[in-house]
């Protein structure tokens, strides 16, 4: 039998991306962003959630995707997802548009295609194919691990 997942999913551009709900905090709307000076293009700011300081990112800059969100704005949509561990830090991924929870089956799991164009591509765990579109699998460790070692900031 074949493990399912659920994953919440959020479209970038015009590509939608998943990451386990597990590590989702919370879905928000456009947040006012407090900006960073002298942050990398990934930094958006960062959000006061409830009195807890969330960083915000950029994803599609912090995957290496065309176009971003413009810096003056709140982002459409933001995705706050906490890493495993208990002391991990929250982060806000400023995405496009939300999605649906979609639940999948490791039988549609493929590993990353190797033409798949993208200036961070070991951020992607994997495709997941779905019966409307593909879903690429965020690998959100190391998206975390990425952001706070300033990989995605330089």
């Amino acid at each position: 039998m074949s493990e399912r997942r659920m994953l919440c999913t959020f479209r970038i551009g015009r590509q939608w991306f998943g990451v386990d709900v597990a590590s989702v905090q919370e879905v928000l709307k456009a947040q006012p962003l407090a900006q960073v000076r002298w942050a990398g293009p990934a930094l958006r700011g960062l959000i006061n959630l409830r009195g807890q300081i969330v960083t915000a990112i950029d994803l599609s800059s912090a995957l290496g995707m065309p176009g971003g969100t413009d810096e003056s704005a709140a982002a459409p949509a933001q995705v706050v997802v906490r890493a495993e561990g208990a002391g991990s830090p929250s982060l806000s991924l400023c995405v496009d548009e939300i999605g649906d929870v979609a639940e999948v089956d490791g039988s549609s799991f493929e590993r990353t295609p190797a033409t798949y164009v993208s200036a961070k591509p070991e951020l992607i765990r994997g495709v997941y194919k779905l019966t409307d579109r593909l879903l690429l699998a965020l690998d959100l460790s190391r998206v975390m691990h990425a952001v706070t070692s300033q990989g995605v900031t330089e």
